[in-house]
């Protein structure tokens, strides 16, 4: 049986050849929401508005989430062994896993209580939440602005820029209720926002969850359509078949796929497939860590493919 295997590592690999940006900027961010967290909690708590104490709990997630990015950088840096021969990437997706479970358990306790406000509602000196508010957008602002100047590095990067982004956003709201209760005296529209700030992160957590778990189960990765992906390689010339196709991720940046293609040319032609699939799989779908193995149509079934997985036959549903 004539077999070939190519494994080819793409363009998606090349950040662990170049120096690392600064991340001065993120450790600063960090800084600024830790004092707007403590700034926010005190003055919840003594002015009992449910609205700070909920955005000072958005902000407490986001420092987990830039603290983690910061780790994640780190450790994903870290060379493949022979233990764990795909390295130490999939670790962010472990660690957003259960840094999710725990802010579920602290959203679930202020939106308790804030369901109890309504019952119960307190006088909210919308001044004070006011100025409060005020301070911790600025700082939200600034944040948000020096992680701004490295969003670019990664997707790890630009997903702690848009948290920070949702911190300053959620303080603006705050300064809205503030206002209210100010110029109407609504105190409801405290633990209205609380209720709001508190559904909203729910959903994020809901999103990071599900992503998490489905790395961890080596799904497709969001955004690639695996029967897609199948067709496409299909098309390429000689491809007969496409057996045992796998798509999967270790990291947000790296995208791996494996397959089995019967080939109706010639053995010669094994290298030019080889290279129209590394071609069509990076650039259409950013997939850059692929490993293919050809076998000639002329081949008898191969007998180990008896785990290949359903429906990736030519025509095959």
């Amino acid at each position: 049986m004539n077999q070939e295997h190519a494994h080819h590592h793409g363009q998606g690999d090349g950040h662990h050849h170049e120096p690392p940006a600064s991340l001065k900027n993120l450790i600063f961010a960090i800084v600024i929401n830790g004092g707007i967290v403590a700034f926010e909690l005190v003055f919840g708590l003594l002015i009992q508005s449910m609205a700070l104490l909920s955005d000072a709990v958005h902000n407490l997630s986001d420092i987990a989430h830039m603290l983690f990015s910061y780790w994640a950088e780190k450790v994903a840096r870290r060379p493949a062994n022979e233990r764990k021969t795909y390295g130490y990437r999939k670790i962010e997706f472990v660690a957003a896993f259960v840094n999710s479970i725990g802010l579920s358990v602290v959203i679930a306790f202020v939106f308790w209580e804030t369901l109890k406000r309504f019952t119960m509602p307190a006088e909210i000196p919308g001044q004070t939440m006011l100025w409060v508010a005020v301070v911790a957008f600025v700082g939200n602002g600034a944040a948000t602005l020096l992680l701004q100047k490295i969003s670019a590095r990664n997707i790890n990067m630009k997903s702690a820029w848009l948290h920070s982004l949702q911190d300053s956003l959620f303080s603006l709201a705050v300064i809205v209720g503030a206002l209210l209760i100010m110029a109407f005296g609504w105190t409801f529209v405290d633990p209205f926002l609380s209720l709001i700030i508190c559904l909203v992160i729910a959903r994020e957590i809901y999103k990071i969850v599900r992503e998490a778990v489905n790395s961890l189960l080596d799904a497709v990765p969001p955004g690639i359509d695996f029967v897609q992906v199948r067709d496409a390689l299909l098309a390429i010339e000689d491809v007969k078949e496409v057996n045992d196709l796998h798509i999967w991720q270790t990291g947000t940046d790296q995208i791996l796929l494996s397959a089995h293609f019967v080939s109706s040319g010639e053995p010669a032609d094994n290298e030019r497939i080889i290279r129209a699939a590394q071609e069509v799989l990076f650039e259409k779908y950013g997939i850059n860590h692929a490993t293919v193995q050809i076998v000639s149509a002329s081949s008898e079934a191969m007998a180990h493919c008896n785990h290949c997985n359903w429906g990736n036959e030519a025509g095959g549903g």
